[in-house]
């Protein structure tokens, strides 16, 4: 493969990976784990779990699930689990045994966590007992038929709620019985599926984005190759404060992390700024992965000035765009730039990355991954000149397969030669690198023109009095659509006069928000991207903090 962008690749980053260096995600855990059996794999604040340890507690899962349990490879299993031991554990055992994992939110509700665990064919769960009583009303309106509660506390859901009917084990207990079974582990395909990733839909129901074995080892090796300059295998120390269960934190913490050995510093609570302090303060923090929200609340947090950041090596970006000030100020307080990068589920999820170390924060999202195809096309699938804006279609070994059981949805998603179609608008410079514009269902439409909330909001964030922001497009009489933006202060003197006065300074008239609503915060997803979606419609801002949101 030769691409446009290779001639502007770091010199160590090779245009090509071995995909068949390993053949399914379970071997590529088990010689990580062979490698290094006495290193500390996982810290959760209370305890430490050594790579050995890990695998055992898997094996011993991997048992119970099969001899125990009855499930058979193919099956599908959700796994409802917050940052936890639990999590790498189950994720470990369920791929071993050749089952499929179906990762759920925590915090959805009732009605979303039926639908997920109807859709997916789910016949067993792995769930944080807390989140029994949520389960409880729609157990009996799916296929689950076994259930095993996991005592970890969740930040969500305090009530301690009983184990429910004789279809329930305690995690624990179905490790102890798991290591008298004997087991032996089903061979899987490379082709075969890993994972039923849920991502949110322009419309609708939320749809399982179909990621193979294939798919997550390729991204896995993608990462190697382009983040070789930086990781040092055996040594780094990775703070995992986003949810496993998003596909952002699975593949670039978990399971890039466990590939080059790396001690998993996890975090249970991110939305506990302070308590995600104290933690940054008792570990020399050498890697961790975040998103704009995530960078911008920490620095406005009592105790980050007072971080050893003298081992942080990098720091990615990603599950929306960085804004510059955020990144620049990031770099002045810490003294390391953010590598900004891109992806999504269905992609497994990392297309896109700037090189690293980086030197300076561009706005970009980089150039693709070693293996990755992009092109921009217009509404009729023809490619747009170098510069020119367009909707940004993928190719790549890490591309999923589909949408689970969704025809319809597939026929939609790709081209007729096979590029998936990402519905974000970017556009790429002379030297190859692209640069997101936004969601093309996000775009603001003012008598005819178009504009994106992103430049809105970074303009927003330059302005000293405002913490986080977002940009939405409301209904007008005269231009169709005005602009909209909702801001947390960050000063609480901070005016709607003086804000639309700043805007004005830096954007042509049409984009100049018309309407400005300060409000406490914003709805965000666990991962902590800013969700649109939910500010227009008319949900009250205790409704947008407790419905859960897969993307």
């Amino acid at each position: 493969m030769n691409f446009f962008w290779h001639r502007a690749y770091p010199l160590e980053v090779p245009f090509e990976v071995d995909l068949e260096r390993y053949s399914t995600i379970q071997e590529l855990l088990r010689a990580s784990i062979a490698q290094r059996p006495d290193a500390v794999a996982f810290d959760d604040g209370k305890s430490e779990m050594t790579y050995r340890q890990f695998g055992d507690d898997a094996s011993a899962l991997s048992a119970y699930l099969v001899a125990a349990m009855e499930l058979r490879p193919g099956e599908r299993v959700a796994l409802m689990v917050p940052n936890s031991m639990a999590y790498p554990i189950s994720a470990l055992a369920l791929l071993e045994a050749g089952l499929i994992v179906v990762n759920v939110n925590p915090l959805y509700t009732p009605r979303e966590l039926e639908h997920q665990l109807s859709d997916s064919g789910a016949k067993a769960i792995i769930i944080a007992r807390p989140l029994l009583n949520k389960m409880r009303p729609v157990l009996d309106h799916t296929g689950v038929e076994r259930v095993i509660a996991v005592d970890v506390e969740t930040p969500w859901e305090p009530v301690e709620a009983p184990v429910p009917c004789d279809r329930c084990v305690r995690f624990d207990e179905a490790l102890e019985r798991g290591r008298g079974l004997a087991f032996v582990a089903p061979e899987i395909r490379p082709s075969a599926t890993a994972l039923l990733q849920y991502t949110g839909g322009t419309t609708g129901p939320s749809k399982g984005a179909v990621l193979t074995h294939a798919n997550l080892v390729a991204n896995v090796l993608q990462l190697e190759a382009w983040l070789s300059a930086v990781v040092r295998p055996d040594r780094e120390v990775l703070l995992t404060a986003l949810p496993l269960y998003h596909a952002y934190a699975l593949t670039v913490n978990f399971l890039y992390g466990s590939l080059i050995g790396a001690r998993l510093v996890l975090i249970n609570n991110p939305k506990d700024l302070p308590g995600l302090v104290r933690r940054m303060q008792q570990h020399r923090i050498t890697m961790m992965t975040g998103v704009n929200t995530l960078y911008n609340g920490l620095m406005n947090t009592p105790g980050f000035t007072e971080i050893d950041f003298s081992e942080l090596r990098l720091v990615i970006g990603g599950g929306a765009a960085t804004q510059a000030a955020v990144a620049r100020r990031w770099a002045a307080l810490t003294g390391t730039h953010i590598v900004e990068a891109y992806g999504m589920s269905e992609t497994s999820p990392v297309l896109c990355m700037n090189p690293a170390p980086a030197t300076d924060f561009n706005g970009s999202i980089g150039f693709p991954v070693p293996m990755t195809e992009l092109t921009l096309r217009d509404e009729q699938n023809r490619d747009v000149p170098i510069g020119d804006a367009g909707e940004l279609c993928v190719r790549g070994p890490q591309v999923m397969s589909g949408y689970w059981q969704a025809p319809e949805a597939n026929a939609a998603a790709f081209t007729a030669d096979g590029f998936f179609r990402t519905g974000d608008i970017a556009r790429m410079d002379d030297r190859g690198r692209f640069f997101l514009v936004d969601r093309k269902k996000d775009m603001v439409l003012v008598s005819g023109f178009s504009v994106f909330p992103s430049e809105v909001e970074s303009v927003c964030a330059e302005h000293w009095g405002v913490r986080e922001s977002a940009c939405v497009g409301v209904p007008d009489e005269r231009s169709g659509e005005a602009v909209k933006v909702f801001v947390v202060k960050g000063d609480p003197t901070l005016t709607e006069q003086e804000l639309i006065a700043h805007c004005r300074k830096r954007m042509t008239p049409y984009k100049v928000p018309r309407h400005v609503a300060f409000v406490d915060e914003l709805p965000k997803s666990p991962v902590g991207k800013i969700l649109r979606r939910l500010l227009r419609t008319d949900m009250s801002q205790r409704a947008w903090v407790t419905r859960a949101e897969v993307t």
